[in-house]
């Protein structure tokens, strides 16, 4: 039996991007109509490689700060639509995906924010993005914002709460591009019934 479900809910993609140098030189993505994805992430890109040091989003898990481990944050996937609500409640007529270090944007997903962890995002080549888990905000897309939109910045970290999109790594390489289409699958399996219990802990 397939692990795996194909979904109906399809998304265009409308912003591609890449951060370029080394991982802590800069957040800021550069547009590009088209990523390249090997199995380490973008080629030549800040966040690309089969492992990266823990941060405080792991420190759970691993306390000691700059631990090798999988790299399951190759890439940043947003939504179109929760980038206009990030817009507005920030006070900004648009956000530029440049700002947050955006790897892609989609359109098409409603509360793509939430989608399950280890839903795949598939192109037409087949190319395909693992989803980790929600991206949560911080206060360095903020610091780019007021680059460009001075005292904007400081509102984005609260407007992007359940909006940052999410975290992928690269399952099949290949190529994606503007305006290609991905389709959504997601993981066959129930939710897990105490998950309400394991928050609380």
């Amino acid at each position: 039996m397939p692990a795996l479900k194909p979904t109906a809910f399809t998304a265009r993609i409308t912003w591609l991007g890449h951060v370029p140098g080394a991982l802590g030189d800069q957040l800021r993505a550069e547009p590009t109509d088209h990523l390249t994805l090997g199995l380490d992430g973008p080629a030549d890109e800040a966040h690309a490689g089969r492992t990266r040091p823990s941060c405080s989003r792991v420190l759970s898990q691993h306390p000691e700060r700059g631990t090798p481990i999988a790299n399951v944050r190759q890439l940043s996937v947003l939504s179109a639509e929760e980038l206009a609500l990030i817009a507005a409640d920030a006070g900004l007529d648009r956000i530029d995906p440049a700002w947050l270090g955006a790897s892609m944007v989609i359109e098409g997903i409603p509360d793509f924010t939430h989608v399950p962890p280890a839903s795949r995002l598939q192109g037409p080549d087949r190319t395909t993005l693992v989803i980790d888990m929600e991206n949560r905000p911080c206060v360095l897309p903020g610091r780019e914002i007021d680059k460009d939109r001075p005292g904007h910045g400081p509102g984005f970290k609260a407007a992007a709460r359940n909006r940052r999109g999410v975290t992928a790594w690269v399952e099949r390489p290949g190529t994606l591009r503007l305006g290609e289409a991905v389709t959504l699958h997601i993981p066959d399996q129930p939710v897990w019934p105490h998950l309400a219990q394991a928050r609380s802990a």
